[in-house]
């Protein structure tokens, strides 16, 4: 029986974690020599390897001198924080990536703050060393003071320090001697972070951290056995949070490298496993002996704070695209994704078609937004709009830190845009290269669609990163966007004669040719107000010729919006249409005469109120 380490690996998004974990695969002999495997192995989905990040958590193993290293990879992303709360419950360790250049960012202090309170032991990895830009002492310097600030104990400020390159497959002790392969790393685990704790002879604990699906099996709860032994076809005592079950493990499944293997006989204490033939559980579950059942503490993450409404379609183009387009597959769906992602809410709203979700953030949501999209769905989704508590009879909202780095010619614009977002400068670092990097701290509200003109004012050029903060007090009226929509008038299709005739007006997100309706957002207007519009009219023929009868029309290329853009972009009286092929935007009440045309006429009576 191999001797067991559990370890994650935890840092700020693009830092190198999923790049690192491919490094140990290799060195470790985990692939035969004829096996051929890309770059990032572990981000397995689509959306994953199209956008760059790790969305989900995944595990793999390594065996190295006799050990087992059963390795956590996790996501970076802010939004995506619940799985690493939710990971950190499976290990013992965890190694705590870091740039050479960037430091420690937001995500880098919450995921090390999780790793300290669940009293791992952490090993600090200082990676990109080949940076040009590299400033490895000052980053060092940076995270013993986060690690101070953060109040580790004095065992865990007492960390080995890596210096790696993963993309170039080597690691040294020392800061100025050059490694040659991943060994170092390795036998650091091994001697620092602590062998599994648990007791053979103790009633079996099994908790699940992970939810899987074998097209074989059924699906698969995957977590560690803490205590106790596990074999198939084993009858246990499943604890959920609302009763006890009997049930039956039929499989029992652990990792090697990428693959997933029955266990014959006994798993071992400590390991990380996956058993099949349980149905009905959820995440945080325990799964323990029925003559003596021994639950552990379920599983806690934060609480969201940020939601949006998912309803039906119900425009004039609705089931033209997608498969699936009622509100009952759109529930059955979100309940679905509820089981496994701890990190979101679901609650039912006054309408019978439409459910509010609530999150971590706007990309969270517009990734399983986008995940919907790809399975057939039809919906449309409202603006984002933040928890608000009640705390002692006053309003609480979340506050965020937003780190910002971005050339110094655009610090007066940046500091500006952020005071009307109520934003307050807390701290403020020139790098002495032409940029400067500023933290805020700013209401999540203030956030929404910050990004976009974020980019804009900065040619491009800025870095911007947010963490949670907490629950403040409500920060009052925060203007939104100031450009009115341009709406089209009528069903039809977009003709070049009537977009050069409008161009003017605006910037235009569709371009000819383009199937339209009576509501739908066609462009931003110059001006404050929503302006209706025809963009359907045809050039009308008659026998009359003039020099100016045939002059080419030339058309500004339109402004195509993703997803994110355009959750950024609508406002309240506003949803985004969303099928397979289509992300359109629209307004609630689609017909020209039943709405009116004025901005923010609500908004601006409260705030005179």
């Amino acid at each position: 029986m191999p001797e067991l380490r559990n370890i994650a690996i935890i840092a700020h998004v693009d830092h190198g974690k999923t790049t690192l974990v491919d490094g140990l695969l290799r060195q470790s002999g985990t692939f035969a020599a004829h096996e051929v495997h890309g770059d990032r192995i572990m981000d397995s989905m689509d959306l994953e390897r199209e956008r760059g990040i790790t969305i989900l958590a995944k595990n793999t193993a390594v065996l190295y001198n006799g050990v087992k290293i059963n390795i956590v990879d996790t996501p970076g992303h802010a939004d995506f924080g619940g799985e690493v709360e939710r990971v950190l419950k499976m290990v013992d360790g965890a190694l705590l990536l870091v740039d050479a250049s960037e430091g420690p960012l937001p995500q880098t202090r919450f995921v090390l703050r999780k790793a300290l309170e669940a009293e791992l032991r952490v090993m600090v990895c200082v990676n990109k060393i080949d940076r040009p830009d590299a400033r490895i002492q000052e980053v060092l310097d940076e995270v013993y003071s986060l690690f101070i600030d953060l109040d580790a104990s004095d065992n865990q400020i007492e960390f080995p320090v890596i210096f790696a390159c993963a993309r170039e497959g080597y690691c040294s002790m020392d800061k100025d001697v050059k490694g040659t392969d991943f060994k170092p790393l390795f036998d650091a685990i091994i001697d620092y972070i602590p062998a599994p704790k648990g007791k053979l002879d103790h009633s079996p604990q099994f908790i699940f951290t992970q939810l899987g699906y074998d097209p074989y099996v059924g699906r698969l709860a995957i977590g560690r056995l803490v205590n106790g032994t596990l074999r198939k076809r084993q009858d246990m005592m499943l604890v959920g949070e609302h009763g006890n079950t009997k049930v039956r493990v039929n499989q029992v499944y652990t990792y090697q490298g990428l693959r997933r293997v029955e266990l014959e006989g006994d798993a071992v204490t400590g390991d990380i496993l996956a058993v099949a033939g349980i149905d009905d559980l959820n995440i945080g579950d325990t799964l323990t002996s029925i003559d003596d059942p021994k639950p552990l503490a379920r599983v806690r993450v934060e609480e969201p704070t940020i939601g949006m409404v998912f309803s039906a379609n119900n425009g004039p183009f609705s089931g033209q695209d997608g498969k699936l387009v009622t509100a009952r597959q759109i529930r059955e769906r979100l309940e679905k994704e509820l089981l496994h992602n701890v990190a979101l809410r679901m609650e039912e709203t006054d309408g019978l078609d439409a459910y509010r979700v609530y999150g971590r953030g706007e990309l969270q949501l517009a990734i399983l937004i986008e995940q919907m999209r790809r399975e057939g769905f039809e919906l449309c989704v409202s603006k984002p709009e933040v928890v608000i508590r009640e705390v002692n009879g006053k309003q609480h909202e979340p506050f965020e830190l937003a780190q910002l780095d971005f050339p110094e010619q655009y610090m007066g614009m940046i500091t500006e845009s952020m005071a009307l977002r109520k934003g307050r400068m807390t701290e403020m670092k020139m790098s002495g290269s032409g940029r400067v990097r500023i933290e805020f701290r700013v209401p999540s509200r203030g956030l929404i669609g910050f990004r976009g003109s974020y980019l804009n004012d900065t040619r491009g050029m800025g870095i911007m990163n947010t963490i949670f903060e907490g629950f403040d007090e409500h920060a009052g009226y925060i203007p939104f966007r100031q450009n009115g929509s341009l709406l089209a008038d009528r069903t039809g299709q977009t003709t070049a004669y009537a977009l050069f005739n409008l161009q003017a007006r605006g910037a235009l997100f569709v371009g000819a040719g383009v199937e339209v309706y009576e509501g739908m957002i066609v462009g931003e207007n110059t001006r404050e107000n929503d302006m209706n519009l025809n963009v359907c009219r045809s050039k009308q023929l008659t026998n009359i010729r003039t020099t100016s009868a045939d002059e080419k029309l030339v058309l500004v290329p339109p402004i195509i919006l993703t997803l994110e853009k355009a959750l950024e972009f609508i406002s309240d009286d506003e949803l985004v249409e969303v099928t397979p092929h289509h992300i359109r935007m629209r307004k609630r009440i689609l017909a020209g005469n039943m709405r009116s045309v004025v901005r923010g006429e609500r908004a601006d009576a409260a705030k005179k109120k």
